[in-house]
């Protein structure tokens, strides 16, 4: 009775050990066969491997200006890694050798979206948004560079400009200002300052921000002219008259120059020159509403002076209509012409 026992108890072990052992031969068996979720992790892994190869080979194609064939590796890297920010920021640049700015802003913003750290890639954005002349983005873009490196001076250079292209000046000049700081002998800074002011009516300022910019530039007409400019609305025309002329000499093709040689002109009563003048902003620039107007203000004295001289007021109005086309909103233009013609067809 008791060897029946021994033995029963024998068998149960033996049961147990031979169960036991199946079981940790089967969970082995399951541990060494990998589950869909480590497939999946696997072969994201590999496809990863095999963007970053292709991205180095479009380093490369790069690097010997193969600039489509560079693009094609890319777009294989992404398309196989969809979150490599290094591919997008890569594209972006190709595209934006290629002057293909949406492409590149495209490339840069999502390059920004997977890596908000990316100094390079807020300020290449911000560069071809401004190209572009989408100044609300390229602002955007800037100050996120600033953000990340506040030290560095083209990016607080070009906030300082896409706020004032926005008529957002308080934020201009708090970026010029930094510029400044960074690049005290910028004379584009400067020069920026002095538009800035000019914009806000603050001709003191905006006369020594132009005459600093001089200084540091030398005789620029694209600063020459607007110190004009800010010269003409405080009524000391005879320093307009000879910064103009002096601009004229140094870019002849410049339309607004002329321009606002006409104006000068025009306070001088010296209008047969006032007519060539405008004629001439015309002829470099034909969208110009100022100088079709300024025109046909010329022309209208010269009428005038020429016993009211039908064949010169007929090309007054002319102008007038031209200017208007061009820039609709401008009521005192229209009640003048309104009155001239009224008192043409009466006669």
């Amino acid at each position: 009775m008791v060897l029946m026992k021994v033995r029963r108890v024998a068998v149960m072990l033996a049961i147990i050990i031979v169960i036991g052992t199946a079981g940790c031969r089967r969970a082995q068996r399951i541990a060494a066969e990998p589950n869909e979720q480590d497939l999946i992790a696997q072969q994201m892994e590999e496809q990863k491997a095999l963007a970053v190869s292709l991205y180095v080979d479009a380093m490369m194609l790069n690097d010997l200006n193969e600039n489509q064939e560079a693009l094609k590796k890319l777009n294989m890297a992404i398309e196989l890694d969809p979150q490599f920010a290094l591919a997008y920021s890569m594209r972006g640049d190709i595209y934006q050798k290629q002057k293909e700015y949406p492409h590149s802003a495209d490339a840069y913003e999502k390059a920004t979206q997977l890596d908000p750290w990316s100094f390079k890639d807020f300020f290449n954005l911000g560069k071809v948004c401004q190209a572009m002349k989408e100044f609300a983005r390229a602002v955007k873009a800037y100050v996120s560079a600033c953000n990340l490196d506040p030290n560095h001076f083209e990016a607080q250079y070009g906030a300082a400009q896409c706020y004032y292209e926005l008529k957002d000046y308080k934020p201009s000049l708090e970026h010029a200002q930094k510029a400044k700081g960074l690049n005290p002998s910028s004379g584009d800074v400067e020069c920026l300052f002095g538009d800035i002011y000019k914009e806000q009516k603050n001709h003191d300022d905006a006369i020594n921000a132009y005459r600093r910019a001089m200084e540091l530039k030398g005789n620029d007409p694209n600063i020459m002219v607007p110190l004009a400019a800010v010269y003409l609305r405080t009524g000391r025309y005879d320093a307009a008259r000879e910064l103009l002329t002096d601009a004229i000499k140094i870019d002849p093709t410049k339309g607004v120059a002329h321009q606002y040689m006409g104006f000068v002109q025009l306070k001088s009563k010296e209008t047969d020159l006032a007519v060539e003048s405008y004629k001439e902003a015309v002829r470099l620039d034909d969208k110009d509403w100022m100088a079709h107007k300024g025109l046909g203000v010329a022309y209208m004295l010269a009428a005038m002076k020429n016993n009211n001289d039908e064949k010169l007021k007929a090309m007054a109005i002319e102008q007038w209509n031209f200017s208007l086309k061009l820039k609709a909103d401008q009521p005192e233009l229209k009640k003048i012409m309104d009155r001239y013609q009224t008192n043409t067809n009466t006669k």
